[in-house]
């Protein structure tokens, strides 16, 4: 797991400092948005030629690390 969550940085230099994959323009963000939107890993991959499948998987071990909380929140849907 760990060398997963290697694969997500930070750099203020970078999509104003949010989590990217491997120091590249390709926010966590980004990732988890084309996954919700029904894009299957093959697609992301076919579409990000320079994006690995352990990248995908990282993105979604960093999601879950954030959703690692004791209580929560409704939020609205905007």
């Amino acid at each position: 797991m760990n060398d997963l969550l290697k694969r997500i940085t930070i750099d203020p230099e970078i999509s104003h400092g949010k989590p990217c994959i491997r120091g590249l323009r390709y926010p966590v963000e980004m990732i988890l948005q084309l996954l919700s939107s029904g894009m299957s890993n093959e697609e992301i991959l076919q579409d990000y030629e320079d994006m690995e499948h352990d990248d995908i998987l990282a993105a979604l071990l960093y999601a879950a690390k954030l959703t690692e909380v004791k209580s929560t929140h409704k939020l609205d849907a905007a």
